[in-house]
């Protein structure tokens, strides 16, 4: 029996100071990304083609338009902001930065409140630090992970490590591959560890000179360096990054292709923000 104050699982409800505060988040991150240099966009909630930026189709909501053509919920906003900017705007806009405060949604009832901003042609950096300004007018300090995907892509391929020890983080599997330098790449940690990069093959120090030359351009500090930190990510096929404090992730985004489109955006998530005002009073 379901009661008429009952809510899906997964879907959100604000209400009072809550509500208070998701609004006050939004207005800083709208006059802070404007301040920034980014023009709003607001994608459609009915998508024709957001199948196209999932593998696996089955977080999708989908139903039909009236001429029975497929039609899904947004789950993503990156993909539509991307093609929509370059391919509808594109004739008529002359703006590469773009910002969004929208919900996504996916099955079976996941409601998920995003602040994203995509920069067309942008550097990795730009980015970061514009996400950093962001947490800053929120009065949130979480720490900083930058990491860069190309290293368990070439631990893979060329060196034999699973990616299921790199996205689980089995470190004693790691360790048992038989690299002289294995061990080095595996304790890098600060920024500091990225001064001597002499030990490890050229393919290796090239991705972990990219995190480097990335550091010098951040202004933060509050900094891990994960070189081996990996997760199944749809776009995100270079240098990237994680703000989180504790168990809570606050913002992710990094350099991405869509469509041979380079790129680089972030997510902050909005409903994580919350809880962590929610939680300091």
């Amino acid at each position: 029996m379901i009661f008429e104050h009952e809510i899906p699982n997964g879907s959100k409800l604000y209400f009072g100071k809550s509500a208070k505060i998701k609004r006050d988040i939004e207005n800083i991150a709208g006059k802070t990304l404007e301040d920034l240099g980014f023009e709003e966009i607001v994608t459609p909630l009915f998508s024709y083609h957001q199948h196209e930026s999932f593998k696996d189709i089955k977080p999708l909501i989908r139903l039909n338009d009236e001429y029975n053509h497929k039609v899904t919920l947004r789950a993503d906003s990156t993909a539509d902001v991307v093609r929509i900017a370059t391919k509808r705007l594109g004739r008529s806009m002359e703006s590469k930065k773009w910002f969004y405060i929208q919900p996504i949604v996916s099955f079976p009832t996941l409601e998920q409140y995003q602040v994203g901003a995509e920069v067309i042609d942008g550097k990795f950096e730009e980015i970061t630090n514009n996400t950093i300004t962001l947490l800053k007018k929120l009065e949130l300090s979480p720490i900083l992970q930058l990491a860069n995907i190309q290293i368990p892509y070439l631990l893979n391929k060329k060196y034999g490590i699973p990616l299921d020890w790199l996205e689980y983080t089995n470190i004693e599997e790691i360790l048992s591959i038989n690299l002289p330098w294995i061990e080095k790449l595996v304790r890098i940690h600060s920024v500091n560890d990225l001064d001597d990069l002499a030990d490890f093959p050229t393919d290796i120090t090239e991705e972990l000179t990219k995190i480097k030359s990335a550091v010098s351009k951040i202004d933060y500090d509050n900094i891990v360096i994960s070189p081996l930190y990996y997760a199944k990510m749809r776009y995100y096929d270079s240098l990237m990054f994680k703000m989180f404090d504790k168990n809570s992730l606050l913002a992710r985004g990094g350099s991405y292709n869509i469509e041979g489109i380079e790129a680089v955006g972030f997510a902050l998530y909005t409903d994580e923000c919350i809880a962590q005002k929610m939680n300091r009073n």
